[in-house]
């Protein structure tokens, strides 16, 4: 073992000790693995040693080159991170990230395989599954990429008018009869969900009292600007963006609607985890860690926002990402907060952990919003798409924890209570729907 290449703490080095350790690292185990993993020595050596070993086995990445696709947000930070830290590598695969212009895209390109995987709405991936928002396809869900971190944006010109919060624009629209126009990223995603259930929680019937629009994240600052909505619900950093260039404020963050919400996911297809189980075992433990990594410290955040803020990631200024990343808010009103419920990328394993009930939530959702004509067998869809079988097996591999069960609890902005045992009644109990 002479030789062996000095270890560090992920968590708290530099983010270029990390790379070039991770490199000087790797280049040792190509030569090393095969002769420990013989000798029966695993258990002796560094756990960057042994995951090789273990990945140079009989459960070898079946392909050892993934492409994943993103939209420009601050929640695909834990796909790079794994990228630009070399974690992919240590688990024996070589992430490639690739930049995407819309959800619709994403959707098509995991479909005819272009794409292996996607940061990608949790409702996308669903919707797919079902035959709603798309070609039909038996979808994967592996892990969730984050909680949090989302907001609900209303325009300039709406505050002009005494607009503040959910209930003076729902008291300005019962004045004002015009059209009112509010932009949500994907019919049956994430963003689409948490602006209806938001203007529904303030007596707005999403359906019949405005006008519901698709816009691709990047875009909706500009659209705004030019005046095509009143409002919108995106991820980050476009709702801060908004505040910067003075055309809208936050009127609700998501964590407000629902404290620790379900956000993006690592999807891919069906067919892709059966035909290459050992792939999806170890981008998903990669993609885990580097979360770990993110959450670890203040300071591996701003490290984080310095690195998707460039061009070929989320191509915005650093200050647009690394206040929000950080939890802490101002509305555009006068406000700053420090937020309990920030964006988080692992959460000691409850960021990432793929939750039966969180699928099924998005699922009545679509029931109430119309999108599902009836009620689907919200168990055993959430049980065939969240393969928490293979999201085990990778936070085994990076030393992930693990929650005492497979779905949680949930009080929402309106004091409804979820937790998946009765998604029938669940989704028929709402006053306000299609």
């Amino acid at each position: 073992m002479t030789g062996m290449p000095r270890k560090i703490d992920l968590a708290t080095a530099p983010i270029e000790q990390v790379g070039a350790a991770n490199a000087q690292r790797r280049k040792w185990l190509g030569n090393t693995a095969k002769a420990v993993a013989g000798a029966g020595l695993l258990n002796m050596v560094d756990p960057l040693v042994r995951a090789g070993a273990w990945a140079a086995g009989t459960d070898a990445p079946e392909k050892t080159e993934v492409r994943i696709g993103f939209i420009p947000l601050t929640d695909c930070a834990s796909v790079v991170m794994a990228s630009v830290l070399g974690i992919d590598q240590k688990y024996g695969v070589k992430i490639v990230p690739t930049k995407e212009a819309s959800w619709a895209g994403v959707r098509d390109k995991l479909i005819n395989g272009e794409l292996d995987f996607a940061h990608v709405l949790y409702g996308l991936v669903y919707g797919v599954h079902l035959g709603i928002g798309g070609p039909k396809k038996e979808m994967a869900v592996l892990m969730s990429l984050s909680q949090n971190g989302q907001g609900i944006t209303l325009s300039s010109k709406l505050h002009e008018a005494g607009v503040t919060d959910g209930e003076s624009l729902r008291q300005l629209m019962q004045t004002d009869k015009r059209t009112y126009t509010y932009a949500q990223t994907f019919p049956t995603g994430t963003h689409a969900m948490w602006l209806y259930y938001w203007l529904a929680a303030n007596g707005i019937n999403p359906m019949q009292d405005a006008r519901a629009i698709t816009v691709p994240p990047p875009q909706m600052v500009a659209n705004m600007r030019v005046g095509n909505m009143d409002g919108f619900c995106v991820g980050e950093p476009w709702g801060a963006r908004a505040i910067m260039d003075r055309i809208g404020f936050t009127a609700a963050t998501t964590q407000q609607i629902w404290a620790d919400h379900p956000e993006k996911v690592l999807g891919t297809t069906s067919a892709f985890v059966s035909t290459n189980p050992n792939t999806a075992r170890a981008v998903t433990a990669a993609v885990i860690e580097a979360g770990k990594w993110i959450d670890a410290s203040p300071d591996n955040r701003r490290k984080t926002a310095e690195t998707i803020a460039a061009k070929s990631y989320v191509n915005t200024a650093v200050d647009a990402i690394v206040d929000r990343m950080l939890g802490r808010y101002t509305n555009g009103l006068g406000k700053t907060w420090d937020d309990a419920h920030a964006m988080r990328f692992y959460g000691d394993g409850e960021a990432s952990f793929p939750y039966l009930s969180d699928g099924m939530w998005f699922l009545t959702q679509h029931k109430r919003w119309g999108l599902l004509k009836a009620h689907p067998d919200y168990q055993t869809v959430a049980q065939a798409i969240n393969r928490i079988d293979v999201y085990k097996q990778a936070a085994t591999a990076s030393g992930a924890s693990l929650p005492d069960s497979e779905s949680r609890v949930s009080v929402l902005m309106d004091g409804v209570r979820w937790d998946g045992s009765n998604p029938v009644a669940y989704a028929d109990s709402f006053q306000i729907k299609a």
